[in-house]
């Protein structure tokens, strides 16, 4: 009896016996690291200046379309008007393709514009910090072809432009002598955080573009700056490096003698770090402003 309950005793439950012993993990295929820029993230990014023109020239279509309309129904009375329908929209179809071209083109060369207007600036000993960082970023972020300029200026900004083949990265004088190794890492990272979700077409075509602040901002895109943030911080691992870039930018007074207080300025400014330096108070509801973007990283 004594080895009957024993035997009893050594064999497993009936609820341990039904489950599998051990699940293999599974990882989902579908998973997306947010704070990576997905390729039709940057797909979407690229397409922007084309669908911005196709939208500015939507009400031209529409009142060619009505004619083109009106002369094919007039091909009753002479088969004229049907040739000149079709003249009509060979013409608009070359001026779309004319306009999308020149869209993606503009701001190809911003870079050597942005150049022209500052004079050089910085010690060599900034420089030599400068390139040391951007040597560092450019292959962790697998951005070629930057070549880096300190510009003489009293205010704290960078900026990122296309250059020909290449980029150029600028970064005031006032930056490189009142910034952190840390900090000025987190700015040159925000920077190529901008290529790297292909945002800087948009926001070069942003910048030449000859329209109210507004429509440029529609073009370069409306809280981008906070997302690059997020992809920098991500990249080098310490998001507190550009939330004090950040806060440094949010608590600065541009002298009126700075690049950062002229019209030229207002007109490239989507391309830059900061890009409300001019900014008298802190705007919380905007995603691009310097103060909001240091609060959300301090956070993190």
């Amino acid at each position: 009896m004594a080895t009957q309950q024993r035997n009893r005793s050594r064999r497993p439950s009936s609820s341990r016996a039904r489950g599998p012993r051990h699940v293999e993990a599974v990882l989902d295929p579908t998973w997306q690291n947010p704070y990576a820029p997905s390729a039709n993230e940057r797909d979407g990014h690229r397409e922007a200046v084309r669908r911005f023109a196709l939208r500015r020239k939507r009400p031209q279509l529409v009142l060619v379309g009505v004619i083109v309309v009106a002369l094919l129904a007039a091909t009753v009375v002479s088969p004229l008007f049907a040739v000149a329908g079709v003249a009509m929209i060979a013409a608009q179809v070359y001026d779309l393709r004319r306009s999308l071209t020149r869209g993606e083109r503009r701001g190809e060369t911003l870079g050597a514009e942005i150049l022209a207007a500052f004079s050089p600036g910085g010690s060599s000993k900034d420089r030599q910090r400068l390139v040391t960082v951007l040597d560092r970023l450019t292959a962790t972020f697998g951005v070629d072809g930057v070549s880096a300029f300190i510009v003489a200026d009293e205010g704290y900004n960078a900026a990122l432009a296309p250059n020909g083949a290449g980029y150029s990265l600028f970064v005031t004088s006032a930056l490189m002598r009142d910034f952190e190794l840390i900090e000025l890492e987190g700015v040159v990272a925000h920077c190529l955080a901008r290529q790297r979700l292909g945002v800087l077409g948009r926001e070069s075509a942003a910048a030449t573009l000859n329209a109210p602040v507004g429509v440029r901002r529609e073009l370069a895109g409306a809280g981008l700056t906070y997302r690059c943030d997020e992809v920098a911080a991500a990249v080098i691992r310490y998001p507190l490096g550009l939330a004090g870039a950040l806060r440094k930018c949010s608590r600065q007074v541009v002298p009126p003698n700075s690049f950062f207080a002229s019209a030229s300025y207002d007109q490239w400014r989507f391309i830059w770090f900061d890009v409300y330096s001019d900014r008298g108070t802190p705007d919380l509801s905007d995603l691009d402003d310097v103060e909001l973007r240091a609060l959300a990283l301090e956070e993190w």
